[in-house]
């Protein structure tokens, strides 16, 4: 337990920035399309370390350093996947996305880009994917709430229920108010913050162990496997599976609704080439800061933690090495990390009630005052029930993460990529493929042994490809939409390096 005076003083007011910035966006949001997406004006640099922000979550200073503490160097694939699938992801979607979805009648959800994409055909589209989207982002922003807790156990000596209940409640309440402006333009003062903590821990850890050598050493007598990026778990060596596991992490990023959410809100396409250079160099130094922080406390903290508390080694190690207004201003990073992503999986899981279910259901004919009012309400039932889910004490982050990851992975990314380039494409083949994708997570995460110990992503991403490919190659698109989408596929080259 940290629990100091300095320490709370300084959450104190980092939490009132937060809470000022949501009101701020408050004032500026008017209608669904600024409560959404912000009336898409995000520039390059708001845009890019928002979706990089709310990728990473609270798991880039919990799960993946607590990974790296237990795993060594076998985390670097996991690092390495996420990384090409963030340039992947920002090099062959973002500008395509941003203007798919304008041309399609300014689709503010993704739910709503498949369905318009599609013409007429798509119309049972938009509550299928809605639907898949609420199931997951209650594991998702789960997590974030887990990791909430965790920190606010640490820091304040809260009991873990009542720890989790006050990281929810910050989080509600600027998403609550602020919307789509709120999120992001927190979004860039988090994402700063996170990468100024991850550099700073593993350089003092280094320095405190009289330099790079001696940490190295340090780590080889304790236990060379961790050195080792082919073995992990006491020195276990990795087979292809597991590489292929960690490695297919990168396959999620073409169906994260949350990150999608930031292409669809640039400014204009042509941002989409100058915030991936910015996106990507944030991500490489997290990953890498995030693995340094885990390797660092295996030098550093004694005795080793075990289990559940391997997720603290990045708090533990900031306690350790720093004045408590240093520690303070570096714990907030890791509450910035769990707001930047919860909030902006809240955003995204209301928006698919009011939107995708509540207008396009039940109120055509809503109008923008009782839209918002609706999102607002979604934001506080989505966030609920993934309290709920939070409340279990033994719950760690990366599982959470994980299981929500691969299931918007398999059940969006295929069907969409598929949907920007293959003109082919039918509603049925979408369809198919978000089913298949989201069905194969939930069965293959739910057995073990042989093949099954493949994360579930990868062969959920696969089966989503072959359903949507198949389905579609049964049937035929009807000819305006085909024409739509050359029309679409012809303003690229202007906008898409």
């Amino acid at each position: 337990m940290i629990d100091h005076p300095t320490v709370v003083a300084v959450f104190a007011a980092y939490l009132a920035l937060m809470l000022w910035i949501g009101w701020l966006g408050y004032r500026r949001t008017r209608d669904m399309a600024d409560y959404i997406l912000g009336g898409r004006g995000l520039g390059r640099w708001v845009a890019a370390l928002s979706a990089g922000a709310s990728d990473m979550s609270g798991w880039l200073l919990l799960g993946l350093p607590g990974y790296a503490y237990a795993a060594g160097l076998a985390s670097l694939w996991l690092s390495g996947g996420l990384l090409l699938g963030t340039w992947a992801n920002w090099r062959w979607v973002a500008a395509p996305l941003r203007v798919y979805t304008e041309a399609v009648g300014d689709a503010l959800t993704l739910p709503e880009y498949f369905a318009r994409r599609f013409g007429a055909a798509g119309r049972w589209l938009r509550p299928l994917a809605a639907l898949f989207i609420l199931l997951f982002y209650l594991f998702y922003t789960g997590s974030g709430l887990v990791a909430g807790g965790r920190l606010f156990e640490e820091v304040f000596g809260l009991d873990y229920a009542a720890a989790v209940l006050a990281g929810a409640s910050v989080v509600l309440a600027y998403t609550l108010f602020g919307g789509f402006l709120a999120v992001s333009w927190t979004d860039l003062v988090q994402g700063l913050l996170m990468a100024a903590a991850l550099l700073v821990v593993p350089v003092a850890v280094v320095v405190a162990e009289g330099g790079p050598g001696a940490a190295i050493e340090g780590i080889r007598a304790v236990d060379p496997a961790l050195l080792d990026p082919l073995r992990r778990d006491g020195g276990r060596a990795m087979g292809p599976l597991a590489v292929l596991s960690l490695a297919g992490w990168g396959l999620g990023y073409f169906g994260q609704p949350h990150i999608l959410a930031r292409f669809m809100a640039l400014r204009h396409p042509a941002a989409a080439a100058p915030a991936r250079r910015i996106a990507v160099s944030w991500t490489a130094l997290g990953l890498a800061g995030a693995t340094l922080a885990g390797l660092a406390g295996v030098v550093y903290l004694q005795p080793p933690l075990t289990g559940a508390d391997t997720e603290k080694v990045f708090m533990q190690l900031v306690a350790a090495l720093f004045h408590p207004l240093i520690a303070g201003i570096l714990l907030a990073a890791i509450l910035a990390a769990i707001m930047s992503t919860a909030d902006s999986q809240l955003l995204v899981a209301s928006s698919a009630l009011a939107e995708d279910f509540y207008r396009d259901l039940l109120r055509p004919d809503a109008g923008a005052r009782e839209l918002v009012a609706v999102g607002r309400g979604a934001v506080a039932l989505v966030g609920g029930g993934a309290l709920w889910l939070a409340l279990e004490p033994d719950s760690k982050v990366l599982d959470l993460v994980g299981h929500a990851w691969a299931g918007f992975g398999a059940a969006f990314g295929a069907p969409l990529l598929l949907s920007l380039f293959w003109g082919r494409m039918t509603a049925a083949g979408a369809f198919a493929g978000i089913v298949a994708g989201g069905v194969t997570v939930i069965l293959w995460g739910r057995a073990s042994g042989g093949w099954f110990d493949l994360y579930e992503l990868v062969p959920g991403f696969l089966a989503a490809a072959v359903a949507a490919v198949l389905a579609s190659l049964a049937g035929r698109p009807a000819a305006e939409v085909v024409q739509r989408h050359r029309q679409v596929r012809d303003r690229l080259p202007r906008c898409h390096d």
